[in-house]
């Protein structure tokens, strides 16, 4: 074989295992779990997404609102009311937009619902 072939193969080892020994061994990964509710609001909105998205399938709105509750406070509505003003503005489908909406529509129509404490979801309440 070539030298220059041969050092460049070297340097290519060398340099993988620089970048295993520095990633593994001197700054490895931190994994940090989050809450919902500390995360920006484009993640919340991608979140409230979610929920409606799986209220829209099983029509469970205590579900709903107990996976809201991991947002904090207890104005579920409000929060879906933001996202769908972040959906609006950033361009969602408008399928998504239609699930969005439908969730405000079931949480303004079982008020009773959302105005309980997410504590209480939390402990089996309903």
């Amino acid at each position: 074989m070539n030298r220059r072939l041969i050092f460049f193969l070297i340097s290519i080892a060398v340099g993988i295992g620089i970048g295993l020994v520095y990633g593994w061994l001197i700054r490895p990964v931190e994994v940090v779990d989050t809450a919902p509710n500390t995360l920006r609001v484009d993640y919340k909105t991608d979140y409230v997404l979610m929920v409606a998205e799986v209220f829209a399938d099983e029509k469970d709105l205590d579900a709903a609102v107990l996976r809201l509750a991991a947002l904090g406070g207890e104005d579920y509505a409000n929060a879906v009311r933001e996202a769908m003003v972040f959906a609006v503005s950033y361009g969602f489908a408008p399928d998504d937009l239609a699930n969005l909406q439908t969730l405000l529509n079931a949480l303004e129509a079982n008020s009773t619902t959302v105005a309980q404490p997410a504590s209480s979801y939390l402990q089996g309440g309903a």
